[in-house]
């Protein structure tokens, strides 16, 4: 069977994306010239790509590169995949395919779709195939480890963060906070530097490459990764001991499987920049710098 086909989508040009998990093999999806329809689109900002410190960076692991790309500036709604889900019925909640969701999908909705309270809400509840499907329906797809890292190493007043005090505490408070039975509306947390908001504290979000580790930027999967990683102790030979929000971040990646649904998990999507129009994101004065879409 076509691998478009079978996730609900038009059958066109095709592109391989590969996936580093255990649990999955490569497969095919399509990608470009996708019928957006009447989708609700979300605004878009351009980050001029940088530098992201891998995870487990030592003296000696090189920082790995981010190319110029477009992000979603707030996690995709509970309207928005309604909107999906109606153009492309497979995705809709009795009719997804079981290989590619669990049994609790969109569990959260009503009978016939989100609850109107739910609307600008961050959709939940859906798998590493659904929000890969919704962003190539948009033309778009699912940011990769290393540019949604880049776009949350951002505060409110820096491209990088990390150095300003408080900053990572302020980012682990938000982890510790419990979850609860409603999400909070998108767009109501500042925007970073890169006018970007809800990237920490709303919901955690997939990345293409979930668990193809951004840990010692030295090769796509780090498979031989001490297990050690994950105590305390391990953090020693971090280039940032200190950095317990990212250790947490690896280690809810690595945890997951591509059908995994789950109530505090949701997403947002990320698009190339051609090279030609990257160049553009330079000012006047040589500095880099977002633009709005």
């Amino acid at each position: 069977m076509n691998p478009a086909r079978l996730l609900g989508l038009p059958a066109l040009s095709m592109v391989a994306l590969s996936v580093t998990s255990l649990s999955m093999t490569t497969w095919s999806m399509a990608a470009s010239s996708m019928a957006t329809g009447p989708i609700t689109a979300l605004q878009m900002v351009e980050l001029p790509g940088g530098v992201v410190r891998p995870l487990y960076l030592t003296k000696d692991s090189p920082l790995t590169p981010v190319a110029p790309f477009r992000l979603d500036t707030t996690p995709v709604t509970n309207r928005q995949f309604a909107d999906f889900v109606r153009q492309y019925p497979r995705w809709q909640r009795r009719q997804a395919v079981a290989l590619f969701v669990e049994p609790q999908y969109l569990n959260h909705w009503g009978p016939d779709g989100p609850q109107s309270d739910q609307l600008e809400q961050p959709v939940t509840y859906v798998s590493w195939y659904a929000a890969s499907a919704y962003c190539q329906a948009r033309g778009k797809r699912v940011p990769t480890v290393a540019e949604w890292e880049f776009a949350a190493q951002a505060s409110e007043l820096a491209a990088n963060g990390s150095t300003e005090p408080g900053y990572t505490r302020r980012i682990l408070s938000w982890y510790a906070r419990p979850a609860t039975a409603t999400q909070p509306n998108v767009g109501q947390s500042p925007a970073n530097y890169w006018h970007i908001q809800d990237l920490h504290g709303l919901v955690w979000e997939w990345t293409r490459d979930f668990n193809s580790s951004l840990v010692t930027g030295e090769s796509r999967g780090d498979s031989a990764l001490d297990k050690g990683l994950f105590c305390g102790s391990a953090a020693a030979g971090s280039a940032d001991p200190s950095d317990y929000a990212a250790f947490m971040r690896f280690g809810f990646r690595s945890s997951l499987k591509a059908p995994y649904t789950l109530g505090n998990l949701g997403f947002r999507c990320a698009q190339e920049i051609p090279d030609e129009y990257a160049d553009a994101l330079v000012d006047v004065d040589g500095n880099t710098g977002a633009g709005s879409l």
